[in-house]
């Protein structure tokens, strides 16, 4: 779809580029690969913005129901991949498509629809400056489809936000790295989804048997079973309990209010009902209110959002963190990297570094919700102060000569997993194809023994070890979810190695051995180096903010401090990376099969 021209073309999947991808985020990055080079604008209508499902996507698999936005990301200049739930992905699939790729830039407000194998473009006008329910809403009923899906983006995207998502089902996001600026910056509003055509599977009854099983787990599963009672904002003080959860702008090892925060009191005083995506047995999703602002009904909080508009900011008043996040729901912004920039700037006001006259009057301060309820909106916006924090941390902090003060790995804002709680963080945030990630490469979940695959080499081990075989578990366990998140499977649900293997085989029809899996993702993971080498990352850039560096008083961290350099020995050894230059090595390459497919 060029939306400079309005022009349409139907290509077929390249079944080439699918066998060594996958699909997902892995496929997406092998078509942008193509079509960008160093010079690129993120913002520019020359940055391709790709909707892409996976294999597994809209089948009878449970928890198969998502969909990726990529695009070089204007935040952090790099690959840029947000991961969404809900049902865009199966309705995309069932609307005749695999994924989209979207160039150019339309020269008004439009909307794309894709309905049983056509899409068409529509004018936007009424639409620009609708929040994202409004938005959603009033789509459905333009294209006179009740259940078509809506992936759209508020007026952050609008404005440029760096930091603004794509949303879709209520307040479901593909949050992470700016997806919903570069929509902005196409002037493209919305794009709805509707079909009833049926996804292939090579083999029916296989992909039966592992569905049987798959539910199976889920019913048995304890980590399952606890995200559906409580919903992942249930997990807070499971979190504080291992100092994981960030506290005031990662600076806290203790705060005792933090514990306000509990999913379980969310549920005993806030929630209305559970909300699950397209064939999930967990129901994750969480609908809540927040009487006291009017708002009778919220999507989330989940835990990250809990923790960056809420510990991470020294707020515990629960109600009011809720209405927060659906503040940024509305707006269509990120709630990590909202909550950390706030959070950023809230520091550099207490430190001085910020003045009254540089906030437009506003007192930054901690614990302070009326402040981020009021400059939220001006984030999305861009009004005011809120223009300097619309455009994330590292920026913010590079202005007022603080770059130290950015807690950001390659300009993304770090979520809300603490790598000093669990040292295997260092590996999943330092080379995380997008930049500071807790989805690729959850060690924090492989050491709870929640996502550990004995099978794949990933097993749980002590949580404070470091050591070059814990940077190599760290880069298998970076592999693996780079693989999920081109099945596209929710990492909710972690049947095992031999389950998902057995799925993908049923599905596309490969022959793939327990083995093959890593490959697959070292190779997606490998490309997005190699795509990332192109936009000027190099081996210096991965490291830890300082902040993260700092040995924290008292609390279950015990005051330790993760040792980067040999975390990342091992998991340059394990991926087959020069540890001087931090890029895949000519024999890599060759083994992995790159060479066949582009130049290096």
């Amino acid at each position: 779809m060029d939306l400079t021209s309005g022009c349409v073309r139907d290509e077929p999947l390249d079944v080439v580029y699918a066998k060594a991808f996958v699909g997902g985020s892995g496929l997406a990055a092998r078509y942008v690969y193509e079509m960008v080079d160093g010079s690129t604008d993120p913002l520019g209508p020359d940055n391709p913005l790709v909707f892409m499902t996976g294999p597994l996507v809209g089948t009878a698999m449970p928890a198969a129901g998502r969909c990726t936005v990529c695009a070089l990301s204007p935040l952090t200049g790099i690959w840029g991949e947000a991961n969404t739930g809900g049902f865009i992905g199966p309705e995309l699939r069932f609307a005749g498509y695999d994924g989209l790729i979207i160039t150019g830039q339309a020269d008004r407000p439009t909307w794309l629809s894709v309905v049983a194998g056509r899409a068409r473009l529509h004018d936007a006008t009424d639409l620009w400056g609708k929040d994202t329910y409004a938005a959603q809403e009033q789509v459905r009923g333009l294209l006179g489809e009740p259940r078509a899906r809506v992936a759209c983006i508020g007026v952050g995207g609008e404005n440029l936000a760096r930091m603004a998502a794509v949303m879709n089902d209520h307040g479901r996001a593909a949050a992470r790295t700016g997806m919903g600026a570069v929509m902005g910056s196409k002037r493209l509003k919305a794009v709805a989804f509707r079909g009833s055509s049926r996804v292939p599977v090579a083999d029916v009854d296989a992909l039966s048997q592992v569905t049987r099983e798959a539910m199976a787990f889920a019913d048995e599963d304890m980590s399952a079973i606890a995200i559906r009672l409580a919903g992942t904002a249930g997990s807070v003080d499971t979190m504080l309990m291992y100092g994981n959860l960030p506290i005031r702008f990662y600076q806290r090892a203790e705060w005792d209010p933090a514990s306000d925060l509990s999913g379980v009191l969310m549920a005993e005083r806030f929630q209305n009902r559970n909300r699950g995506c397209y064939r999930c047995p967990i129901a994750c999703g969480r609908e809540t209110r927040a009487p006291r602002y009017g708002a009778d009904r919220v999507d989330g909080p989940e835990y990250e959002t809990l923790g960056a508009l809420g510990s991470l900011l020294m707020i515990n008043d629960l109600e009011a963190v809720i209405y927060a996040g659906h503040l940024c729901n509305l707006l269509g912004l990120d709630t990590i990297s909202t909550g950390a920039t706030v959070g950023l700037a809230c520091e550099m006001f207490e430190r001085g570094v910020l003045g009254s006259a540089s906030t437009g009057g506003i007192e930054m301060r901690f614990g302070d919700a009326d402040m981020l309820h009021r400059i939220i909106p001006m984030i999305a916006r861009r009004e005011g102060f809120g223009d300097l924090l619309a455009d994330g941390s590292a920026e913010l902090a590079k202005r007022f000569g603080a770059p130290e003060l950015a807690v950001t790995v390659h300009r993304l804002e770090v979520p809300m997993h603490d790598p000093r709680a669990f040292s295997g963080m260092v590996v999943s945030y330092a080379l995380s194809p997008r930049g500071a990630c807790h989805l690729q490469g959850d060690m924090y979940g492989v050491d709870m023994g929640q996502a550990s695959e004995p099978e794949l080499g990933i097993p749980a081990g002590d949580r404070f070890e470091v050591s070059e075989q814990k940077g190599r578990i760290g880069a298998r366990s970076l592999a693996w979810s780079n693989l999920y998140n081109a099945m596209i499977l929710c990492r909710f649900l972690m049947p095992g190695a031999e389950c998902v293997k057995r799925a993908l085989n049923a599905v596309t029809g490969w022959d793939l051995q327990t083995p093959d899996l890593l490959v697959l993702g070292c190779r997606i993971v490998a490309l997005k180096r190699l795509l990332n080498a192109r936009r000027g990352l190099k081996r210096c850039d991965d490291r830890l903010p300082d902040l993260l560096l700092e040995p924290l008083d008292g609390g279950a961290t015990e005051a330790r401090v993760p040792d980067v350099d040999v975390l990342l020995a091992g998991a340059y050894a394990e991926f087959g990376w020069d540890p001087q230059t931090g890029m895949p090595t000519r024999d890599t390459i060759d083994a992995l099969g790159l060479r066949v497919h582009f130049k290096t």
